[in-house]
């Protein structure tokens, strides 16, 4: 196996089992910092859309042009991309509203009173949150492993990014989970299983996407994967961000996200 392929498969676990960090951090912190995750939402956010927007897209681009010509491969990549802003979309769709799992939660939720535990109903939708969160993952996982397959740089870019926006969903998963069994080894658990989803992803990348990976190929993917985390930014990322704290700190967030990145990009031409 190449270097690639292990760093890939590498980066993608990484990224995935951060929901295990949000669960960690929900049993030992006593507060949420939401300074913090205001400020670092904004910061993937601005990696992903920098990244996306800036490198991602053109190199999708510039592979299809030279499989389609100019026009044809334009037009292919303006499709994939919106295709996959199209794909996240209808998974969000389709996920009840009360296990979404971009519904904010702190750490200091799990200080209730004890009489709201054993609530099978809060069980119910921590589960629900945690196979949401799975599904997210999923397309996040193909995203990062086929990124390092590509450059390990904008790989682990990615990956970070993408584990930064996967700690609160780790909290969005353990607090009803916690709720409802007083167990935190079960909200633990569910947590750290719903992170899976990513190296799954990349399995199923490797296993599907890796044997017909032509150049074509390659362009309809990355250019997808341009849309994929173009619409995570916008409507999960920067979304959150506000919520936790004010929103200037999520935009100066955002900024140094886009700055580190066009730097990064930069140094490794």
């Amino acid at each position: 196996m190449s270097q690639e392929l292990v760093l890939a498969f590498l980066f993608t676990l990484l990224a995935g089992l951060a929901t295990g960090i949000g669960s960690f951090l929900a049993f030992f912190a006593k507060t949420t910092n939401t300074k913090f995750l205001s400020f670092s939402l904004g910061f993937s956010a601005g990696v992903m859309i920098y990244v996306s927007m800036i490198d991602i897209f053109f190199k999708a681009q510039e592979a299809l042009i030279s499989e389609l010509g100019e026009i044809g491969g334009n037009w292919v990549t303006v499709i994939s991309f919106f295709a996959g802003m199209i794909l996240i979309g209808v998974i969000d769709r389709f996920i009840p509203k009360y296990s979404n799992p971009h519904e904010l939660k702190k750490i200091e939720d799990m200080k209730e009173p004890k009489r709201v535990l054993k609530d099978p109903d809060l069980m119910k939708m921590g589960v629900f949150t945690a196979l949401a969160i799975g599904i997210h993952n999923f397309p996040e996982g193909i995203a990062t492993f086929v990124s390092t397959i590509q450059d390990p740089t904008l790989g682990l870019a990615i990956a970070i990014a993408i584990a930064i926006h996967n700690i609160p969903e780790g909290i969005a998963v353990s607090v009803p989970i916690y709720y409802a069994t007083e167990s935190k080894k079960k909200a633990f658990k569910y947590s750290f299983l719903s992170g899976l989803a990513e190296p799954v992803g990349a399995l199923v990348a490797f296993l599907v996407l890796m044997p017909f990976l032509s150049d074509m190929m390659f362009g309809i993917i990355f250019a997808a994967v341009a849309g994929i985390m173009v619409f995570i930014s916008l409507d999960e990322l920067l979304p959150a961000a506000k919520k936790y704290d004010e929103a200037h700190l999520s935009i100066y967030g955002v900024i140094s996200g886009m700055a580190l990145m066009a730097v990064s990009l930069l140094l490794f031409m």
